[in-house]
Protein backbone atom coordinates (compact mmCIF):
# COMPACT_ATOMS: atom_id res chain seq x y z
CA UNK A 1 0.00 0.00 0.00
CA UNK A 2 1.40 3.59 -0.90
CA UNK A 3 1.01 6.35 1.82
CA UNK A 4 -1.75 7.85 0.06
CA UNK A 5 -3.58 4.21 0.19
CA UNK A 6 -2.79 4.05 3.92
CA UNK A 7 -4.10 7.73 4.66
CA UNK A 8 -7.43 6.82 2.98
CA UNK A 9 -8.02 3.56 4.63
CA UNK A 10 -7.35 5.17 7.90
CA UNK A 11 -9.97 7.65 7.71
CA UNK A 12 -12.19 5.00 6.42
CA UNK A 13 -11.78 2.56 9.09
CA UNK A 14 -11.27 4.84 11.82
CA UNK A 15 -11.77 8.45 11.60
CA UNK A 16 -15.09 8.91 9.72
CA UNK A 17 -16.32 6.08 11.87
CA UNK A 18 -15.48 7.73 15.33
CA UNK A 19 -16.16 10.97 14.39
CA UNK A 20 -19.76 9.61 13.74
CA UNK A 21 -19.53 8.24 16.60
CA UNK A 22 -18.94 11.32 18.54
CA UNK A 23 -22.05 13.03 17.15
CA UNK A 24 -20.18 14.72 13.85
CA UNK A 25 -21.43 14.79 10.16
CA UNK A 26 -19.31 14.71 7.35
CA UNK A 27 -18.84 15.95 3.94
CA UNK A 28 -14.79 15.27 2.06
CA UNK A 29 -12.46 15.88 4.78
CA UNK A 30 -14.75 18.17 7.42
CA UNK A 31 -16.64 17.26 10.52
CA UNK A 32 -18.96 19.13 12.03
CA UNK A 33 -21.79 18.77 15.42
CA UNK A 34 -24.07 21.43 16.67
CA UNK A 35 -23.68 22.59 19.83
CA UNK A 36 -27.24 24.79 19.77
CA UNK A 37 -25.33 28.14 19.17
CA UNK A 38 -21.99 27.05 17.99
CA UNK A 39 -20.68 23.97 15.97
CA UNK A 40 -17.52 22.25 16.49
CA UNK A 41 -15.65 22.13 13.59
CA UNK A 42 -12.66 19.87 12.35
CA UNK A 43 -11.06 19.82 8.80
CA UNK A 44 -8.21 17.22 7.77
CA UNK A 45 -5.62 19.43 5.57
CA UNK A 46 -3.23 17.61 3.45
CA UNK A 47 0.21 18.87 2.55
CA UNK A 48 -0.10 20.74 -0.82
CA UNK A 49 3.88 18.84 -0.96
CA UNK A 50 2.55 15.57 -0.61
CA UNK A 51 3.31 12.45 -2.66
CA UNK A 52 2.08 8.64 -2.71
CA UNK A 53 5.11 7.65 -0.73
CA UNK A 54 4.71 10.49 1.50
CA UNK A 55 1.21 11.94 3.25
CA UNK A 56 1.32 14.28 5.67
CA UNK A 57 -1.49 16.48 7.37
CA UNK A 58 -3.38 18.24 10.58
CA UNK A 59 -6.63 18.92 11.62
CA UNK A 60 -8.06 22.48 11.89
CA UNK A 61 -10.09 22.55 14.63
CA UNK A 62 -12.82 25.16 15.88
CA UNK A 63 -15.95 26.24 16.32
CA UNK A 64 -18.51 28.39 13.91
CA UNK A 65 -21.28 30.25 15.50
CA UNK A 66 -24.44 28.78 14.48
CA UNK A 67 -26.11 32.40 13.41
CA UNK A 68 -23.06 33.19 11.12
CA UNK A 69 -23.51 29.96 9.06
CA UNK A 70 -23.64 30.12 5.60
CA UNK A 71 -25.96 27.60 5.41
CA UNK A 72 -29.71 29.07 4.97
CA UNK A 73 -30.95 26.13 7.11
CA UNK A 74 -28.25 26.56 9.93
CA UNK A 75 -27.30 22.99 9.70
CA UNK A 76 -24.26 22.80 8.30
CA UNK A 77 -21.06 24.14 8.96
CA UNK A 78 -18.36 25.06 6.79
CA UNK A 79 -14.57 25.94 6.78
CA UNK A 80 -15.20 29.35 5.84
CA UNK A 81 -18.03 29.60 8.48
CA UNK A 82 -15.65 29.50 11.75
CA UNK A 83 -14.94 32.17 14.27
CA UNK A 84 -12.33 30.54 16.02
CA UNK A 85 -9.27 27.69 15.44
CA UNK A 86 -6.54 26.19 16.21
CA UNK A 87 -4.39 22.83 14.68
CA UNK A 88 -4.55 19.73 16.36
CA UNK A 89 -0.47 20.74 18.20
CA UNK A 90 -2.61 23.45 20.19
CA UNK A 91 -4.07 20.78 22.16
CA UNK A 92 -1.71 18.24 22.69
CA UNK A 93 0.53 18.13 25.58
CA UNK A 94 4.41 18.65 25.14
CA UNK A 95 4.76 14.43 25.65
CA UNK A 96 2.39 14.20 22.52
CA UNK A 97 3.83 16.93 20.28
CA UNK A 98 6.54 14.58 18.58
CA UNK A 99 6.19 10.59 18.19
CA UNK A 100 6.96 8.44 14.93
CA UNK A 101 4.33 10.36 13.18
CA UNK A 102 4.73 13.69 14.12
CA UNK A 103 8.05 15.40 14.04
CA UNK A 104 9.81 18.16 13.26
CA UNK A 105 8.85 19.99 10.04
CA UNK A 106 5.66 17.93 9.10
CA UNK A 107 2.93 19.49 8.94
CA UNK A 108 1.25 17.50 11.79
CA UNK A 109 1.25 13.69 11.33
CA UNK A 110 3.13 11.67 8.63
CA UNK A 111 2.22 8.48 6.99
CA UNK A 112 4.77 6.73 4.58
CA UNK A 113 4.68 3.51 2.41
CA UNK A 114 6.60 1.94 5.73
CA UNK A 115 4.24 3.01 7.73
CA UNK A 116 2.35 0.47 10.02
CA UNK A 117 -1.32 1.72 9.41
CA UNK A 118 -2.37 -0.07 13.42
CA UNK A 119 0.30 1.60 14.40
CA UNK A 120 -0.65 4.75 13.72
CA UNK A 121 -3.93 4.76 14.49
CA UNK A 122 -3.27 3.83 17.84
CA UNK A 123 -1.38 6.98 17.95
CA UNK A 124 -4.03 8.82 16.20
CA UNK A 125 -6.57 7.19 18.33
CA UNK A 126 -4.24 8.40 21.58
CA UNK A 127 -4.31 11.94 20.28
CA UNK A 128 -7.89 12.03 19.05
CA UNK A 129 -9.62 10.39 22.10
CA UNK A 130 -7.98 10.58 24.96
CA UNK A 131 -6.78 14.24 24.71
CA UNK A 132 -8.62 16.50 21.59
CA UNK A 133 -12.57 15.10 21.54
CA UNK A 134 -12.83 15.22 25.39
CA UNK A 135 -11.48 19.17 25.34
CA UNK A 136 -14.04 19.49 22.38
CA UNK A 137 -17.07 17.91 23.90
CA UNK A 138 -16.52 19.99 27.36
CA UNK A 139 -17.36 23.23 25.14
CA UNK A 140 -21.07 23.58 26.09
CA UNK A 141 -21.77 27.18 25.61
CA UNK A 142 -20.51 30.08 24.09
CA UNK A 143 -18.78 31.43 27.37
CA UNK A 144 -17.21 27.75 27.29
CA UNK A 145 -15.42 28.43 23.65
CA UNK A 146 -14.50 32.33 24.50
CA UNK A 147 -12.58 30.78 27.79
CA UNK A 148 -11.34 28.05 25.60
CA UNK A 149 -9.75 30.12 23.17
CA UNK A 150 -9.12 33.27 25.15
CA UNK A 151 -5.62 31.79 25.52
CA UNK A 152 -4.91 31.42 21.37
CA UNK A 153 -4.56 34.94 21.31
CA UNK A 154 -6.28 36.45 18.26
CA UNK A 155 -8.98 33.11 17.65
CA UNK A 156 -10.12 33.89 21.17
CA UNK A 157 -10.57 37.92 20.68
CA UNK A 158 -12.16 37.10 17.51
CA UNK A 159 -14.88 34.65 18.88
CA UNK A 160 -15.39 36.98 21.56
CA UNK A 161 -15.92 40.01 19.40
CA UNK A 162 -18.61 38.11 17.26
CA UNK A 163 -20.36 37.13 20.26
CA UNK A 164 -20.64 40.08 20.78
CA UNK A 165 -22.31 41.54 18.01
CA UNK A 166 -24.53 38.95 17.49
CA UNK A 167 -25.84 40.16 21.17
CA UNK A 168 -25.98 43.39 19.76
CA UNK A 169 -27.77 42.51 16.65
CA UNK A 170 -30.38 40.51 18.68
CA UNK A 171 -30.88 43.31 21.32
CA UNK A 172 -31.29 45.62 18.31
CA UNK A 173 -33.93 43.00 16.31
CA UNK A 174 -36.11 42.36 19.55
Amino acid sequence: MTAKEKQKEIIKSYLKPKLKEEGFNTSGMNWWKSKGDFFLFINLQSSSWNSSDNVSFCFNIGVALTARLSDPAKRKATYDDISAEVREEDLLPEDRKKHRYRKDNWLGYLITNDTDIIDFTKELRTDLEEIILPKLQSLNSLSDCINFFEPFGYWGYNLKMKVEELKLDNKQNA
